[in-house]
Parts: C-alpha cells; sequence; structure tokens
C-alpha cells in the first residue's frame, strides 16, 4: 500500500484518473462553480483556489476568464506540485503559487474577488473549519464571492446510513472494488467531518457572509456560495 501524501483518498500523482471514481459528479463541481461565476457577470481580477489539489478547476477556469490572476494553495506539497506541472509551462504569466498552507493560515495583502476551495475543508476539526472560512471571508474583496463544495452529513444516522450505501454503490459502478468503496467510507467521521447542511449554511453566517445559498446537493456532497 502507498502512503498518502495529501489528505485525499489518492496519492497526488493518482489523483486525477481516480477522483471521478470515488466521488459522484466530481467534474461537474468545476464546471458548475465557473458556471456560477459567469452568471453572476463579475470579472474577477485575482481568484484564490485554496486546496488546489493538482488545478483542475484553475485549468478549466483559465479558458473562461483568461484575464484573471489565479492563487493556488494547498496543504500538500505534493499536490501543489502536480499543478505546477499540469499549468506553468502554459499559464506562468497568469498563475501563482503559494508555499504549500491550509485555508486557515493564509493572508494575502492584495484583496480577492473569488474564493474557491472544492473539497478542502471537511477534513478539518471545528475550530479549525472556523478559522478557514473566516481566512475565505477576510481575504475577499467587498461583494467578493466564495464559492465551496463539501462532504456534508445527512440529517440522520438513519440517513447517514443510506448515504453510505448509495455512495458505495456509486464506487463499486465504476470499478471498485467491495472492500475498497468500504473502507473508503469507514474514512467518514475518522479520517473526514463531514457537518449538515444547515450547520454549513449557520457557519457562513457566522462568519460574516451577507448572502449565503446551497446551489447543488448530490449524494453525501454539498456546493454553496456565499458573498461578503
Amino acid at each position: 500500500m502507498q502512503k498518502l501524501d495529501n489528505l485525499t483518498s489518492h496519492i497526488s500523482n493518482e489523483y486525477d484518473s481516480k477522483i471521478s471514481n470515488t466521488i459522484p459528479y466530481y467534474n461537474h463541481f468545476h464546471e458548475e462553480t465557473i458556471n456560477l461565476i459567469e452568471s453572476m457577470d463579475i470579472k474577477p481580477n485575482i481568484w484564490l483556489d485554496t486546496g488546489c489539489g493538482t488545478g483542475t478547476l484553475v485549468e478549466k477556469a483559465l479558458q473562461k476568464f483568461p484575464d484573471t490572476t489565479f492563487i493556488l494553495a494547498d496543504p500538500s506539497a505534493e499536490m501543489l506540485n502536480e499543478a505546477r506541472i499540469k499549468l506553468s509551462d502554459r499559464y506562468k504569466d497568469k498563475i501563482e503559487f503559494l508555499e504549500h498552507t491550509p485555508s486557515q493560515d493564509i493572508s494575502i495583502s492584495t484583496g480577492i474577488d473569488v474564493i474557491t476551495a472544492i473539497q478542502a475543508h471537511h477534513y478539518l476539526n471545528k475550530d479549525e473549519r472556523y478559522k478557514a472560512v473566516k481566512s475565505c471571508y477576510d481575504n475577499l474583496n467587498e461583494n467578493g464571492v466564495c464559492v465551496t463544495f463539501e462532504n456534508i452529513r445527512p440529517l440522520t444516522e438513519k440517513g447517514t446510513e443510506i448515504g453510505k450505501g448509495y455512495w458505495k454503490r456509486f464506487q463499486i459502478s465504476k470499478g471498485k472494488a467491495v472492500e475498497d468503496a468500504e473502507n473508503h467510507l469507514k474514512r467518514f467521521g475518522v479520517e473526514y467531518f463531514p457537518i449538515t447542511i444547515g450547520e454549513h449554511l449557520n457557519l457562513l453566517k457566522d462568519c460574516g457572509f451577507i448572502v449565503v445559498e446551497m446551489f447543488w446537493y448530490s449524494y453525501m456532497q454539498a456546493g454553496f456560495y456565499c458573498i461578503k
């Protein structure tokens, strides 16, 4: 078994090939995030992608926002290295990389217009998660937009049980062995810590966002956007 070099269930250089077979509709998270920003009719000068992973979201967003400067951050140095390999040759004038750091430790003096955090904060405990979301709020310009997707916890114990079974069935349908699918779901509440949709909405409001909305929900993942 290979030693993981990040908080996900896949090593960095295999992440792109395996994540879509683990998280239902994962690629849609990126596409719908970009669609949302486009529909808000804003022209971001600076866009921070925290928990950027291998840089796939930024790679897609650059096609729609060629005049935007993208800042990439991730707690994993190996993930950032994969992002550099993917992006640096083609987009070196439009991207910047922070040293490997989690969201809660990011402080950027230049105001940011858009922050994205896709499947990034559910690894944090309650206090760390608050600090991460508050950091996103603090780093945004007035009227700046934050978009986040996370694994979520259903409202009831039975709902959690059904959700895990539903998710397990998806992974097996994508070719994952039964044991591997079961082992992945054993991480729930142990290696990552989902909260309910209501808790997400309250957290975003508590951090100061004036507009807080959910715009995506599937399986055990949800997407939210908020405006400072």
